[in-house]
């Protein structure tokens, strides 16, 4: 067995593609409203965002961010620090209200707008939130739980509002009407982003200096254990990881030449970082997808842009390669297809490159790390199975329960530092005693083992972990092998209690192949499998539950099961 792994060490660097830097130069951006300003003033008549079918170009966002900033400032009399919550999907309200709130030198509170009425409630009373701009088609969600925040203002949008006349009245119609997407409210006092916009205009807009130490982020986690955390994100978590990024991608992209399509939502800091900060930084063009779970429709809006870039998770890869018309797109400009949030499936990968001819590349990254950890160099494009090497300025270790470093090759927790992790949880601290070590690691909650190159491979979650007569067994394991399987669409595998060896796999399979049967697979995960891996129990199911972002959760089919 080798010697400890010392990660001061960084093996993984003579891994590095040719250009990228061992460091990065955090103070490049002073804050994340310096890179937008600085992005503004070179690609001032760039198109910055579009969205169905209507585009806001960087000088535009320019006076539409100073317009909100102004309104927060002057007529609802906030102050630098204040916090303000952000509830809608892929819009072009969307970076307006974000650039808006963090040109007022405010924290923006991303919101999922699919939380239920108590999560809703939690994550405005814990992150003290006094307002929020938020998509009329979850407004009935926040009136139910209104009177136990201490939001002072309500800030209304529809999905149309910022596109040409009369196309926003024939989109809203639609949306409040024919589709019925806008459940009925009664918030009083509301205000419309329009009219918030146009208030602000006419009074001046203050610029406030922010350093690298301001809040921009509370990021809420996904509460896979009790209630969600705030990852307290500051200006400089965000920029840090904005230039590792960066720098990893440098020999790809091009300033002034691309076009990323974001079908994550924005109030997810991998589309946030990943698609919003860097595509800014580089004058690219963002094609927002609001509705990314109607996949012909998806496919219908991808043939219309000629794109560069395309992030996402494995299901929306896998979703996308058996939808209608995908394989007919035109995919010569693609340069980078990126996959995080979960692991990406060999099968998923080599079915990616044979449709689109282009590589599928595995990232990995966490909240608290405002995201990115670590990337698969791009000369090396192939499927390997690992997150590949940590970034720039970026330091992994794998250690043991008792925070010892463990050997290459050795499995344990995935710790990291650099300088973007987070702060803190926000106002939890007992909650960051147990998520840092000692010596100021910060524990991921990932079973992971490096290799004599520096590669990190995720072996699965922690708490995932199925113990088999006192074997540790890996779900992720067991669902890229079935995966494999012709057969299948999507799996999933959980822990079910078993009296002889206390836990045994079951997998849950949405079948591509209906003729396929529970034997049929089993047989061909024993041909791949040692025995205690091989699932004992087969359950066919129509769909998986999963996040808004596709991740598939394994705890709703554990509560299930029990």
């Amino acid at each position: 067995m080798s010697s400890t792994a010392n990660p001061l060490e960084r093996p993984w660097l003579q891994e590095y593609s040719e250009g990228v830097p061992a460091d990065i130069d955090p103070s490049l951006y002073a804050s994340a409203v310096d890179l937008l300003e600085q992005s503004i003033a070179r690609f001032r008549d760039r198109v910055a965002f579009d969205c169905l079918g209507a585009s806001l170009s960087y000088d535009e966002l320019d006076r539409s961010t100073q317009d909100f900033a102004s309104y927060l400032q002057n007529v609802l009399g906030f102050h630098k620090g204040d916090r303000v919550a952000v509830m809608m999907p892929n819009l072009l309200q969307y970076p307006v209200a974000l650039f808006g709130i963090l040109r007022a030198g405010m924290t923006v509170v991303n919101v999922n707008p699919l939380y239920t009425p108590r999560e809703l409630e939690h994550q405005l009373r814990d992150s003290g939130a006094r307002a929020i701009v938020v998509a009329e088609n979850f407004c009935a969600t926040l009136e139910k739980v209104l009177k136990q925040t201490p939001l002072e203002c309500v800030i209304t949008t529809q999905v149309g509002d910022l596109l040409p006349f009369p196309r926003s009245l024939l989109v809203n119609a639609g949306a409040k009407y024919l589709k019925k997407l806008v459940p009925a409210w009664q918030i009083d006092g509301a205000v419309p982003l329009r009219a918030a916009l146009a208030r602000g205009k006419a009074q001046p807009y203050m610029r406030i200096e922010l350093g690298r130490q301001d809040i921009a982020f509370l990021q809420y986690t996904g509460g896979t254990t009790g209630l969600s955390k705030g990852a307290t994100l500051t200006h400089g978590n965000i920029v840090a990881n904005l230039l590792q990024c960066r720098a990893w991608l440098a020999p790809l992209l091009r300033e002034g030449e691309e076009t990323v399509v974001t079908a994550l939502p924005l109030y997810h800091i991998f589309a946030l970082v990943a698609n919003g900060l860097v595509f800014i930084s580089l004058g690219g063009r963002n094609v927002l997808i609001t509705n990314p779970r109607d996949l012909p429709g998806f496919v219908c809006e991808l043939s219309r842009h000629r794109f560069t870039a395309l992030t996402g998770v494995n299901t929306l890869f896998n979703g996308l390669l058996n939808t209608q018309g995908f394989a007919e797109l035109d995919f010569s400009a693609l340069k980078l297809s990126l996959g995080g949030g979960t692991a990406v499936q060999q099968a998923v990968a080599e079915r990616w490159r044979e449709v689109t001819g282009k590589p599928l590349t595995e990232a990995y990254g966490l909240t608290e790390c405002s995201p990115g950890v670590c990337f698969n160099p791009l000369h090396k494009p192939d499927w390997n199975g690992s997150i590949g090497l940590p970034l720039p300025s970026t330091l992994v270790s794998i250690r043991d329960d008792d925070n010892r470093p463990l050997p290459q090759g050795q499995a344990g927790e995935l710790c990291v530092q650099g300088p973007q992790v987070m702060q803190g949880y926000w106002q939890k601290p007992e909650e960051n005693d147990k998520v840092f070590t000692p010596d100021g690691w910060l524990r991921t909650g990932d079973v992971a083992v490096m290799d004599e190159r520096g590669y990190f491979t995720i072996v699965d979650r922690k708490k995932d972990m199925i113990l088999v007569s006192g074997f540790n067994v890996y779900p992720n394991e067991i669902e890229a092998v079935a995966a494999l399987h012709p057969g299948v669409l999507e799996c999933a595998c959980i822990g079910v209690p078993d009296d002889k060896s206390g836990e045994v796999p079951r997998l849950y399979v949405v079948r591509k192949d209906p003729a396929l049967t529970a034997e049929a697979l089993l047989q061909f995960c024993r041909a791949n499998l040692t025995g205690y891996k091989v699932p004992k129990q087969v359950v066919f199911v129509q769909s998986l539950p999963k996040t808004n972002v596709g991740k598939i959760l394994r705890r709703d089919l554990r509560d299930a099961a029990a």
